[in-house]
């Protein structure tokens, strides 16, 4: 168990911010993980835990101890003739596990291919691309409970999953540590092939009949088209959340923009996609100093080299208004802001 001390966390945020750590370890079980919270020399100290740090912007340095969850494995806990459940550790870059799982032919995650980030952080932002959220395949994860040390069993209701929510986010926030996920795939699957864009990319392909790889190459040439690498590129990917409103609203804008993209949400919502609404209030594109908004997602918030957090913050904050003044819609941010 080794502790570093004053570390640069530029590798471990996709955002590529400086900010420094008073302390950093990493655990690869859950006997690592007891070790490092009961440790004399971290006692006291705040805890943040990071998987990819794919989802997060720091506008400061940590006064305390980051924990990386690197915890490994992949297995089958239950199979049929119909499904199979299979459980990843917190560790694994989930788009690795999305792999394991097209390559097995197991199907109901394949929409969401590509999605940076890891295993452990995919039920906590209940992340969801092109139609499918995480929540339509969830069967249960373990998790560490800091206050004494148990692990703890969540099934679906349990884990209270909304848009881009959750337990964790809420009412759990800082009290657990997500150890492993498991999902209930299928093995006859009926892909997905809704939205929009993936229904176009199949018929560009002369595909009739997609299979689980179909979709899933579909979603990563889409998603690598639109949106930019963070390993070349500092970004969070999607930024806002989609701002769900009463159909009147909706209505309202539609009005003057008949392009609106929207969807509905519900008898009495629509669902409005959140880069529209920045493209059209003039942010696509935008760029000051090294912080900027996507030439090809509007999004989507970049970091072309330097930039700080609080840099990129003010950034998100002058679109919030200019969103809300255009349209009277509030957005939210999605990145987790520390």
């Amino acid at each position: 168990m080794e502790i570093l001390r004053d570390v640069d966390l530029l590798p471990f945020n996709t955002f590529h911010v400086q900010a420094r750590a008073e302390a950093l370890a990493r655990f690869r079980s859950v006997d690592e993980l007891r070790a490092l919270l009961a440790a004399p020399e971290l006692k006291g100290l705040p805890r943040l835990v990071l998987g990819g740090g794919s989802n997060i912007l720091l506008t400061r340095d940590w006064p305390g101890v980051v924990l990386v969850n690197e915890i490994p494995g992949i297995e089958v806990l239950e199979e049929d003739n119909d499904h199979v459940v299979v459980r990843a550790g917190a560790g694994v870059v989930w788009h690795e596990f999305v792999m394991h799982c097209v390559d097995q032919g197991w199907g109901g995650i394949e929409n969401l291919s590509l999605i940076p980030g890891k295993v452990g952080a995919a039920p906590m932002q209940n992340i969801g691309a092109y139609g499918v959220e995480i929540k339509d395949t969830f069967d249960h994860l373990e998790a560490l409970r800091i206050s004494d040390g148990k692990v703890v069993r969540f099934g679906k209701e349990e884990c209270r999953f909304g848009y881009r929510e959750s337990f964790f986010k809420r009412e759990g926030k800082g009290q657990y540590i997500i150890l492993n996920v498991a999902f209930r795939l299928s093995k006859a699957p009926v892909v997905d092939t809704h939205y929009g864009a993936i229904k176009a990319e199949l018929a560009k392909r002369g595909i009739t009949a997609p299979t689980v790889r179909d979709v899933s190459d579909v979603v990563i040439a889409i998603r690598r088209s639109k949106l930019p690498d963070p390993l070349v590129l500092g970004n969070a990917g999607s930024f806002f959340k989609n701002p769900v409103v009463p159909l009147a609203v909706a209505e309202r804008i539609k009005t003057d923009h008949p392009d609106l993209s929207a969807y509905p949400a519900g008898e009495s919502h629509m669902k409005l996609a959140a880069g529209w609404l920045i493209e059209k209030a003039g942010w696509k594109g935008f760029r000051d100093g090294d912080r900027g908004v996507h030439k090809d997602q509007a999004l989507v918030l970049v970091n072309y080299g330097r930039a700080t957090g609080n840099a990129v913050y003010d950034l998100s904050t002058q679109i919030l208004e200019s969103v809300k003044k255009k349209f009277g819609v509030e957005l939210e941010r999605e990145v987790n802001i520390l």
